[in-house]
Parts: C-alpha cells; sequence; structure tokens
C-alpha cells in the first residue's frame, strides 16, 4: 500500500474524522483511524461505535491499493506539525507505516483493519437531498437547548421530524425549547420521528458547509446516514420517545413586546454580572414601552438595566434564567425579536418578526 498526498488534501477530513475518534476508549483499535487506498481513492474512517465518518479524498495516479489502521492522533499531530504546502508520502511495509516529507520521516505502529469495527446502516426507510446550507441552519438555531447530561436521555439529543414538504428539528432540556423548520422536498403520508445522540449532531454540524451543495440524508429505523461529495456520516438513532413538543408551546398569549435584537442581548449580559451564579434568575418588568431587567445575588449586590420596546399591555413581571434569553438572543439573525407573554406565571415564546423559521420557548422561574 502506497500513496502520495498534499498536506492541505489531507488535512480537513482527517481533523474530522479524528474528531469522532474516542480519547477513552476500551477498545484500543478505537483510537485508530482506518486508512484505504481503492481505486486511486484514499478513504479515512473513523467510529466510537456510536458514530461514523468517512472522509473521501482523490488521489494522483499510482497508489498502490490496501487498507490498514493508525493511531488517529498521532497522525493528524504528524499533518498538523508538516509545513504549508508539504507533500506526504505514506506506505505500509510489513505492518509499519512510514510517513515521509521533504527531510522528515516518521514510523507508525499499526493494528489489523479486519478488527476495525463498522457502525452498521440497517434499513433506509426514508431518504432525501437538501442544500447542506439548510442542514446547518436546523442545527444551528437549535443544538443550543440539547441537554447535556439529563437522565432523560432521549433530551441530550435533538429531536428530527420529518413532515410532508418539510423537515422540523426540536431540542430541549426541560426548562427551554427550541425549534427550527425548513422546506424540504419530501412527500410523507404521515410524520415520522428520529432522536439523533449530542455527539451525531455536533459531528453532523461539523461536516454540513453552509453552501447549495447537496448532502443526501437517509432515515432509517436505528441509524442516520448523510452523505456529500466528500463525507459519509453514519450515526445510531436514540431508542426513546420524544416529549410532544407541540404541548409546550404556549398559546393565547396576548402580551407582545417587540425590541431591539442586539441591544436586549447586550442588556441580558450585563445584568447576567450580577445575578445569582448558581441560579441566574432576573426579573423582566415591562411597562408601557419599557422593560426593565433587574439582577440580585445573595452578596446584596443589583444590576438594572432600562430598554425601549413596543408594549402598549398591562404591566407585568416575570422571572427567567437569563442564560437562557442570552442563548437565544444569540441565535436569532435578525434585527427586531418578538417576545409573547399571558401572565407572571406563563412561558415565554421567543420569535424573530416577520416570517419566522424559528421559535423558542423559556420557562418562567420563581424569584
Amino acid at each position: 500500500m502506497k500513496f502520495t498526498v498534499a498536506r492541505e488534501a489531507i488535512l480537513k477530513p482527517l481533523q474530522l474524522v479524528a474528531g469522532v475518534v474516542e480519547r477513552r476508549h476500551t477498545l484500543a483499535i478505537l483510537a485508530n483511524v482506518l486508512i484505504v487506498v481503492d481505486d486511486n481513492q484514499l478513504s479515512i474512517t473513523g467510529t466510537d461505535l456510536e458514530v461514523e465518518i468517512v472522509g473521501k479524498i482523490p488521489l494522483e495516479e499510482g497508489a498502490v491499493s490496501g487498507e490498514v489502521t493508525v493511531p488517529a492522533k498521532k497522525f493528524l499531530d504528524i499533518c498538523r506539525a508538516l509545513p504549508d504546502g508539504a507533500v506526504i508520502n505514506f506506505s505500509l511495509d510489513e505492518q509499519k507505516v512510514t510517513v515521509k516529507s521533504a527531510r522528515s520521516r516518521f514510523s507508525l505502529s499499526t493494528l489489523p483493519p479486519s478488527e476495525f469495527p463498522s457502525v452498521e446502516g440497517g434499513d433506509n426507510d426514508l431518504s432525501f437531498s437538501c442544500a447542506q446550507r439548510e442542514i446547518k441552519r436546523l442545527i444551528e438555531k437549535t443544538s443550543f437547548a440539547m441537554a447535556q447530561q439529563d437522565v432523560r436521555y432521549y433530551l441530550n439529543g435533538m429531536l428530527w421530524e420529518a413532515r410532508n414538504g418539510e423537515l422540523r428539528v426540536v431540542a430541549t432540556d426541560g426548562h427551554r425549547l427550541a425549534m427550527c423548520t425548513r422546506p424540504i422536498n419530501l412527500e410523507l403520508a404521515e410524520n415520522r420521528q428520529s432522536i439523533l445522540p449530542r455527539k451525531g449532531v455536533i459531528e453532523l454540524s461539523r461536516l454540513m458547509e453552509d453552501s447549495d451543495e447537496l448532502v443526501e440524508i437517509v432515515l432509517g429505523a436505528n441509524h442516520i446516514r448523510a452523505l456529500t461529495k466528500s463525507y459519509l456520516f453514519t450515526s445510531k438513532l436514540v431508542d426513546g420517545n420524544f416529549p410532544d413538543y407541540q404541548r409546550v408551546l404556549p398559546v393565547g398569549g396576548d402580551k407582545e413586546i417587540i425590541g431591539d435584537r442586539e441591544v436586549l442581548r447586550h442588556a441580558f449580559t450585563r445584568t447576567a454580572i450580577l445575578s445569582n451564579e448558581k441560579y441566574r434568575g432576573v426579573r423582566i418588568m415591562v411597562d408601557e414601552n419599557l422593560l426593565t431587567i433587574v439582577a440580585n445575588n445573595p452578596e446584596q449586590e443589583e444590576a438594572e438595566e432600562k430598554v425601549e420596546v413596543e408594549y402598549d399591555g398591562e404591566p407585568l413581571e416575570v422571572g427567567f434564567n437569563v442564560s437562557y434569553l442570552m442563548d437565544v438572543t444569540s441565535v436569532i439573525d435578525t434585527d427586531k425579536i418578538k417576545i409573547t407573554l399571558s401572565d407572571s406565571n406563563s412561558s415565554a415564546l421567543i420569535e424573530q418578526t416577520g416570517d419566522s423559521d424559528s421559535a423558542y420557548v423559556v420557562m418562567p422561574m420563581r424569584l
């Protein structure tokens, strides 16, 4: 097995593939990447048994086919450390890999490729293609609301709901919810739900580019696959039932606050400095065209911000976790935002003004 490749051509795919590799692995082979050369194409595969990424790189004529596994981190560090414009010569001889570039030479240990596990794809019930930017947007607008280490394991992931003509994703940690819906060329008689694990969501987001290049998404009973020109991504799905998010969406809110998103984001950021470090609570008081944010902490310190808004309803006071409000105002990308409330015990529905593909729900806090 032998091939030659430019450092710039291999570095990004190797970084993305090595990102999946488990740091704390139980099997030695999981610390390695599988390198396969076939028909002048180089494939690099990394997996942690839950998520698998295959990066594909075209090679010049003259590559000799074969396969081997090498330590992911060491191989990546070598490629990173070589100078810009370096050409890498990779060869396998009697289970020893040699990596050469100019006057640098490295010898790497290997493990048999036959031991390398693969994530089986299973049945492919539903497949569709769309621009990569659509998947990237869906994830970027919602992923911050996923739970991190909740015992309700299905919350540590993201719901993908394939609907007729659109794809909706929902993430919630039980205290807030983020939802984004994009039009996709799908024809379905009934909605189809799948839960992607947190790591799968993060790795898929890293693979997607903000471009019109197509990605083919394949949803099976237990797996999701994403195929692009350069990558094949496979992830197991979470086995569980996502909560009925429709019941969480507030309806009938009659108190609408419209404000400048950037001004509100900065006001939340400043008041957060003196909020209780553990609970992060702030009081929001709204009266005619004026919104006041107040934060206190156990050291008897206080922060107050007044922001001009459009509001002509009854005076209202409600408590929220300021971190959740900061997250939402950071991911919305319009100049104005709309906050809809019913009363001081109801959740806030936060949206962009005008046509919006996203909606955010933040539950109130008792302060």
